[in-house]
């Protein structure tokens, strides 16, 4: 398959590519620093980045970032962050990525366990993240010529644990959380939140 990544210079994202790679796809690796570019925050560029590609047969988004923070302490301009960039971003990849995607072809999108598991100070990660799954979840029931769409909901990775100073022991790495995008990638799955095995919430 010809599988464009969003976001794969992130850590997942790498993972993703990588993976993908070695299954023998055709992978195009995009995110705001390398060829061809894309910053999902902003719809334009998202537009560029249709135009410079040719169809594809899915569309693999791990970018788009939301803010910690409390509750009562976080800005107005950090909620809107998370709207314009993980939420929309990702809605907008859809949206205008539907006339590039292949008959049959998948859209997989990212969210996160915050969207059902909240902890403190993740309230506008979680509205995001259930926003996504949402969106996802009545998107399936639009597209046309069998065009597939589902979201991953990925734990915490160890990667990401060891980095904020958390026990990484009781989180899947990165390479793992790859394997839940081959799956789905390869399955009929579609309005589906997918879990990483062993992290179902």
């Amino acid at each position: 398959m010809k599988v464009a990544v969003i976001g794969a210079t992130g850590t997942i994202g790498q993972a993703v590519s990588t993976l993908l790679e070695n299954e023998g796809h055709e992978v195009i690796k995009s995110s705001r620093n390398n060829e061809p570019k894309i910053n999902i925050d902003r719809p334009g560029s998202i537009d560029e980045f249709y135009d410079q590609i040719d169809n594809v047969d899915a569309v693999i988004c791990a970018a788009g970032i939301a803010n910690f923070g409390a509750l009562q302490e976080l800005t107005d301009q950090q909620i809107q962050r998370g709207i314009q960039s993980k939420l929309m971003g990702q809605v907008n990849l859809v949206r205008k990525g539907i006339e590039h995607l292949n008959e049959g072809g998948v859209f997989i999108l990212t969210s996160g366990m915050l969207a059902s598991k909240p902890w403190p100070k993740t309230s506008a990660v979680a509205m995001v993240n259930a926003g996504l799954e949402g969106f996802t979840r009545a998107a399936a029931l639009d597209l046309p010529d069998n065009k597939r769409i589902c979201i991953v909901s990925p734990p915490l990775i160890s990667e990401t644990a060891k980095k904020m100073g958390r026990d990484s022991d009781p989180w899947p790495d990165a390479d793992k959380v790859a394997q839940t995008y081959l799956s789905t990638l390869n399955s009929d799955a579609n309005g589906e939140v997918i879990y990483v095995p062993g992290y179902e919430y």
